[in-house]
């Protein structure tokens, strides 16, 4: 199998140095620049089939998982890049921002858009070596480096530095999906009121996670996430616990798999062990999530991570479920205490059980929170909804150079499917 860096300089070499059309004689480039593969497919794919419908050459960079031919098969040149999500190590990191640098100026785009720390904190130190490039950075939620363990207080410094080299400057914006990382952004000076938007999360794509009767049989709390301990996964089983002897009865099942780059990641060996004991299912990775979410009567996500919008929140409130999740920034975003759902203090396993034992008392509340949660996907997180937001601030930045491309700044209507 070929090795990473030369699958990327084959690639690049179709953007070999030498004469080029002017920008305004050739179609915009735009690079969409993400932390892995899957994660552009799951999180940014009806992005960047906007911006290729409405004209422009897309390029995708990321770390190379195994999907690229699924990104190539869109019609994007996707560029394989190693990149340690959650790595350190000064040299490492150094020779992988020399490769940013090194693709930047032979690509030579129009427009970049950066998603997740290390693509914005990398690419848009490299931008600065294009001249004219617009910029786009989207913090989708603080991350580790901005919660409570020991080495993320020593990296703090570095990143919040970083941030505000990446964030500077003319022909950039930095996009938000919740508005409490926004108010800290602002505070800490890390970004410049004036070129900051609000786009709260992903989309969800409403025609595909759509209203279903509940389960039938015994009711069936789900969680389903990347498992980490961030997640609220151990919150979780602590509920499960909690309620196994009490009635109503209720099957508590987790959904996803261990993300191994990540350190707060939960075992596979604790999650065998819980199966063991009885106290929870674990389904494994799905990937039609429209059907996992219909077996589900009531969706958990009890995180204390700093999510951006959490899009299988989104995604379970399309399909109708009730919630319980924390009252922590990105999840408050979707869940209303009351209206669709039931928000809880993070890291209180017995708030979790409390709340959910109120869900499965009450079908009818059940059926009133579901319907709430639809209407507020309907209203406020459709998939169409936030691809125009971002097509807004590619226009804006490119201005001239986005009526190249067909003359119409693009659709969202089709980009879900």
């Amino acid at each position: 199998m070929m090795k990473a860096g030369s699958r990327r300089d084959s690639r690049l070499a179709r953007f070999a140095p030498g004469p080029e059309p002017a920008r305004a004689e050739r179609r915009p480039r735009v690079l969409i620049a993400v932390n892995s593969d899957w994660f552009f497919l799951s999180h940014r794919l009806p992005i960047a089939r906007a911006a290729r419908d409405a004209g422009a050459d897309v390029v995708v960079l990321a770390d190379d998982t195994g999907r690229g031919a699924d990104i190539e098969r869109e019609g994007f040149t996707f560029i394989p890049l190693s990149l340690s999500r959650h790595g350190v190590n000064p040299l490492r990191e150094l020779t992988t921002m020399l490769a940013w640098l090194r693709m930047y100026r032979q690509l030579r785009p129009d427009l970049v858009h950066h998603v997740t720390i290390k693509p914005v904190l990398y690419g848009s130190l490299a931008a600065r070596a294009v001249p004219g490039v617009a910029v786009v950075n989207a913090v989708t939620g603080l991350g580790y480096v901005f919660s409570g363990y020991p080495l993320s207080r020593l990296l703090r410094p570095i990143v919040t530095a970083l941030y505000r080299l990446a964030t500077r400057g003319p022909g950039r914006r930095t996009v938000f999906q919740n508005s409490d990382d926004r108010a800290r952004f602002l505070a800490e000076g890390l970004a410049q009121e004036a070129h900051t938007v609000l786009i709260r999360g992903s989309g969800v794509d409403c025609s595909r996670f759509a209203p279903a009767p509940e389960p039938e049989g015994t009711p069936v709390v789900m969680l389903a996430s990347r498992l980490l301990w961030d997640k609220g996964v151990g919150e979780f089983v602590e509920a499960a616990r909690l309620l196994r002897d009490s009635p109503p009865r209720a099957r508590f099942v987790i959904v996803g798999r261990p993300d191994d780059g990540n350190r707060t990641a939960v075992p596979v060996a604790q999650l065998e062990a819980w199966v063991r004991e009885g106290v929870v299912e674990w389904w494994g990775y799905r990937d039609d999530m429209p059907a996992t979410l219909r077996s589900a009567t009531i969706f958990a996500l009890p995180s204390s991570y700093p999510e951006g919008v959490p899009k299988v929140l989104i995604e379970a409130a399309a399909s109708a479920r009730p919630i319980v999740t924390t009252d922590v920034p990105g999840c408050r975003e979707v869940v209303r205490t009351g209206v669709n759902g039931i928000l809880v203090p993070p890291r209180d396993g017995a708030a979790v059980a409390r709340a959910t034992r109120t869900l499965l008392e009450s079908p009818e509340l059940r059926r009133r929170y579901g319907e709430a949660g639809r209407a507020i996907a309907l209203a406020e997180f459709t998939v169409e909804s936030v691809v125009e937001r971002t097509l807004e601030v590619y226009r804006a930045l490119l201005g001239a150079r986005w009526t190249y491309m067909h003359g119409n700044g693009g659709s969202a209507r089709a980009y879900a499917h």
